[in-house]
């Protein structure tokens, strides 16, 4: 194992004993859920494998719907972002595209892109994942607002770990 192997592993179950052991017990009256392991998608490398990234998406969420007893609701919503990562960086990138060494971070690709990025992302994980797991839409508006709300303050404590722990 190679040293990007070892921090892409670390990275994995760090996000992943935060999310269910931290993130999981907070919950602001019912519409602020922050689900931050996305962030663990997000940092991967430009150039990561499409089907290893999906694969580690899948064992993300079932490890996660285990202990949250949300039978599919975090699978689905991380392999689906997971499979539109590609298409997402392709729409966000740049004019002369991406530089062979870099990663998707705050410092390389500069905090309006960051932004922009995790937004996208992570709005479209809370969608499927709030969805999902009601199941229905007849409290349609209820479950944006929570989507929106939730969105905003995974995306906060995302950018904030850019400042904080992921520095070059």
């Amino acid at each position: 194992m190679n040293k990007e192997s070892i921090l892409i592993l670390v990275q994995f179950i760090v996000l992943l004993l935060l999310q269910l052991l931290v993130f999981d017990n907070i919950q602001f009256s019912g519409f602020i859920n922050p689900y931050v392991y996305v962030l663990f998608l997000l940092l991967l490398p430009f150039n990561f494998s499409r089907s290893l990234m999906l694969i580690l998406a899948l064992v993300m969420g079932l490890i996660l719907d285990m202990f949250s007893g949300t039978p599919g609701v975090h699978t689905t919503s991380t392999v689906l972002i997971a499979f539109i990562r590609p298409g997402v960086l392709n729409l966000i990138a740049p004019h002369d595209g991406y530089e062979a060494n870099t990663l998707p971070r705050i410092t390389y690709m500069g905090l309006e892109w960051f932004i922009k990025y995790t937004l996208i992302i992570v709005f479209i994980h809370h969608l499927v994942l709030f969805y999902i797991e009601v199941f229905s839409f007849s409290h349609f508006f209820h479950t944006l607002l929570k989507v929106v709300l939730s969105s905003s303050f995974s995306c906060v404590f995302i950018v904030l770990s850019q400042f904080f722990v992921f520095r070059k």
